[in-house]
């Protein structure tokens, strides 16, 4: 199936959303509440799954196959299609759920699929199949948690990714390996070898603060990571957050003072 061909516009810096213009008949699949604005003349569509198998005119099972697909990662049922019936370009943009940065991956330069972690994807252009993808080593199955079902992107159009904090991209050559924290991954290749190994030494993962696995990638093939992965950002806030007779102010150095001065403690 043919893709249609996005212009697009990344805006901001932590809190970032991407604009695009779609041409008279061109549209977009969205992920479900991911939409920020839209201009007059475009039309939205909530589908099963992604949309692809509707548009290839497949029936009831063919949508209810890709919806499961959707499930299985952890997603929603349905995904939202963004058409533009005017007769003129219009404009939908779609915001980053949490801070961090959105890449735009070009899945025809890329060899048509990347797999990403489950929460990742943003949008694409109409056309652009949602799958998953299991990893094949019992390593990962068992002990990489986050990494062990991963959403599979096919095609050869635009697909855009959201990650937390910043993002980097290695090109590993034939052979080369490297070492991540299984949350930090956000996307790789297909052609990428994946397993989740064991940290080795007890004390390094109980004190530490690492964990007892991480994820290890050997090339050849493109990663993605990222530099705050949203479980580790969601753990620091729930830390910081007032517990049940708590306070909000108990983080602060004036803490209980600061109270007795405004006459909380009486």
């Amino acid at each position: 199936m043919a893709m249609d061909v996005i212009d697009y516009h990344i805006i901001g810096s932590e809190m970032q959303l991407v604009e695009c213009e779609l041409d008279p008949g061109e549209a977009m699949v969205g992920e479900a509440g991911s939409m920020m604005y839209m201009d007059p003349g475009i039309d939205m569509d909530t589908v099963f799954g992604d949309g692809s198998s509707q548009s290839a005119g497949s029936g009831f099972f063919g949508k209810l196959l890709g919806a499961g697909k959707r499930l299985i990662t952890g997603e929603s049922l349905f995904t939202t299609i963004y058409s533009n019936k005017d007769g003129v370009k219009r404009k939908v943009a779609f915001a980053a759920p949490y801070p961090g940065k959105i890449i735009a991956m070009d899945l025809k330069q890329l060899g048509g699929t990347v797999l990403c972690q489950k929460d990742a994807f943003l949008c694409a252009a109409k056309g652009v199949q949602l799958g998953i993808a299991f990893q094949q080593k019992l390593g990962a199955g068992f002990f990489g948690g986050e990494g062990f079902i991963m959403q599979k992107l096919d095609g050869d159009g635009l697909a855009f990714v959201h990650a937390g904090g910043t993002i980097i991209k290695r090109e590993l050559r034939a052979g080369e390996t490297l070492r991540v924290d299984t949350g930090c991954l956000v996307a790789l290749t297909p052609s990428v070898s994946f397993d989740i190994q064991y940290v080795g030494k007890v004390k390094t993962a109980l004190f530490g603060g690492e964990g007892l696995f991480f994820a290890a990638l050997q090339g050849p093939g493109t990663v993605w990571l990222q530099s705050l992965p949203f479980s580790r950002l969601a753990s620091r806030v729930f830390a910081a957050a007032p517990q049940r007779g708590g306070s909000s102010e108990e983080g602060s150095m004036l803490g209980g003072l600061g109270r007795l001065l405004d006459g909380d403690n009486e």
